[in-house]
């Protein structure tokens, strides 16, 4: 078996000491541009590869970051962790990802589990922790909150405008002339539910359309749950012309439901959805829905991270929501 590489070795071959070639190797050497070409070329044709234990137990670091997320199943949050993967690429940190699945207990053990490990930073997408112990975390290491908002760490923290998006969505089946729409909300205690549910009745109330209650059913975010709400809706007493669906995973359920019913997407029923996951360009008809810039997410949580970890200050780009019209709405029928 090849012996490793050693600095002694590369530096020997390179014509420098080894402190330089450390120097080179952590970014932080002031030499002459051939000195450093020299290096690197001895680095590259002894493909020589870093002690990464090493460097960890010298800088003090283990060079990961925890990333908390919910559901690691999720395309919502696959396209989000993808970001993340490539936010740290080629930064020497590397991501641990575990799931809370929106239990708090499940998310406080996860939380205590990745700081056990000694990451180095924590990255936590949406859950329902509270405030007081994400504070308590960012007290220890540089955290970055997503999909919602932290007193005291608000420059740590990305937060989309839901109720823009379900406002958004509710008003473009308005102006399609649909005043009977329906809505499939997600879990009731959720912030990102309740935002949408108030973004649907504000479109609603400008647009001089009184809420029905009766057209509005909870799910779970999940396919399986938007199937049964649009078949209670669909055998309910109240008829409807459009369903804003709170996220596009119900939204899939909810058009299996219509066709099972015999209605037709979207010549009988209208459907807007809202995250805009990669399937939704591909369903049949392909799904209006609110568009979330997840990858960019991750990858904006994943580059504060870092200036964190550098010792610089917090910075998180705006992003927003926007609608993304495709063949699920339609003008409704006279």
């Amino acid at each position: 078996m090849e012996k490793s590489v050693t600095l002694a070795r590369v530096a020997r071959e390179a014509g420098v000491s080894a402190s330089t070639v450390s120097r080179i190797l952590n970014g932080t050497a002031n030499v002459r541009d051939e000195k450093k070409e020299a290096v690197e070329r001895v680095l590259a044709r002894l493909n020589y590869r870093p002690n990464v234990l090493a460097r960890s137990l010298a800088s003090g670091r283990t060079m990961s970051v925890g990333v908390l997320t919910q559901d690691i199943s999720s395309p919502f949050y696959g396209d989000t962790l993808r970001g993340i993967e490539q936010g740290l690429s080629g930064s020497g940190y590397h991501p641990i990802f575990t799931s809370g699945h929106w239990q708090a207990q499940e998310e406080l053990e996860a939380v205590d589990l990745l700081l056990a490990r000694k990451v180095d930073a924590l990255i936590v997408l949406g859950g329902v922790l509270p405030d007081e112990k994400l504070r308590e975390v960012a007290a220890k290491v540089p955290l970055v909150a997503l999909g919602r908002s932290v007193p005291d760490l608000e420059s740590q923290c990305l937060r989309l405008d839901n109720f823009k998006g379900a406002y958004l969505a509710t008003q473009h089946l308005v102006e399609l002339g649909h005043r009977a729409i329906a809505h499939i909300m997600g879990v009731p205690s959720h912030r990102d539910a309740q935002d949408r549910l108030a973004g649907y009745k504000a479109a609603l109330a400008d647009a001089r359309v009184e809420f029905d209650p009766d057209l509005v059913r909870e799910g779970d975010f999940m396919e399986a749950s938007g199937f049964l709400a649009a078949t209670r809706l669909v055998e309910g007493l109240r008829t409807f012309s459009a369903i804003f669906v709170a996220n596009d995973q119900m939204a899939y359920g909810a058009r299996l439901a219509l066709f099972r019913k015999g209605l037709r997407v979207p010549e009988d029923v209208s459907i807007v959805g809202f995250d805009d996951l990669p399937s939704s360009s591909f369903t049949t008809p392909p799904l209006t829905t609110v568009a979330q810039p997840t990858y960019d997410i991750g990858l904006a949580s994943a580059e504060c991270v870092l200036r964190l970890l550098n010792g610089e200050e917090a910075a998180l780009p705006p992003l927003d929501v926007q609608l993304v019209v495709r063949e699920s709405t339609t003008r409704r029928r006279s």
